[in-house]
């Protein structure tokens, strides 16, 4: 068994594509590890996890992305191990309240991640949405909700989906932007995807490729 790597976008792994000398394919096998390149959101982050774990085993699934920051004092380009993850959205409405779907009975709504891989990284959790925030009263429920450091679009789906499956997972994320009002200007996107593969090709090489 190998390790699979999962995230959303090419962009996001433009220099591991580089420094591994890989193909430009949205799914790619090598000896030691594979990549898979899920697409954006929770959806299609499921369905192409459910679609590859059903066909192959691996003894890890490493998912990478950048992501914004609820937490100011975090620098931006920070790479952070994200060890639990909400599924932030998942609920119900009650007039100005929000029902999360472990507050209805319906499941869990909060995954943790699972491996026994030691990882020097800050430790934090983070929130999983269909709709990036850019709106303060948004940004103040989700905080007093749930108290996140990070916020993606595909982390709790992974988490989910190796949940499932019995598979160990971590999810390693760069900061991109703080969660605010959106403007592009504030973002280091650059910034954070450079040091999101720096930190990754360092992981393959002494993690997988031994």
């Amino acid at each position: 068994m190998k390790t699979l790597i999962v995230a959303a976008t090419k962009a996001e792994l433009t220099y591991f594509y580089q420094h591994f000398n890989l193909s430009g394919n949205d799914f790619i096998q090598s000896k030691t590890f594979d990549v898979l390149i899920t697409g954006v959101g929770m959806v299609a982050t499921a369905y192409a996890l459910g679609k590859h774990l059903n066909l192959s085993r691996y003894n890890l699934v490493l998912n990478l992305g950048i992501a914004g920051c609820f937490d100011r004092t975090i620098k931006l380009g920070s790479v952070l191990n994200i060890t639990e993850d909400v599924f932030a959205e998942l609920g119900a409405q009650n007039g100005n309240d929000f029902l999360s779907i472990k507050q209805l009975g319906f499941g869990e709504n909060a995954y943790t991640s699972k491996s026994e891989t030691k990882i020097d990284l800050p430790k934090v959790k983070g929130i999983s949405v269909n709709c990036v925030t850019g709106n303060e009263n948004t940004i103040k429920r989700l905080i007093d909700s749930f108290n996140p450091i990070t916020e993606s679009m595909e982390g709790a789906a992974v988490f989910y989906a190796c949940d499932k499956e019995k598979i160990d997972c971590l999810q390693i994320r760069s900061i991109s932007n703080y969660v605010e009002a959106r403007n592009k200007d504030n973002w280091k996107v650059g910034l954070a995807i450079e040091n999101l593969n720096s930190w990754a090709i360092d992981f393959v090489e002494k993690h997988t490729m031994v």
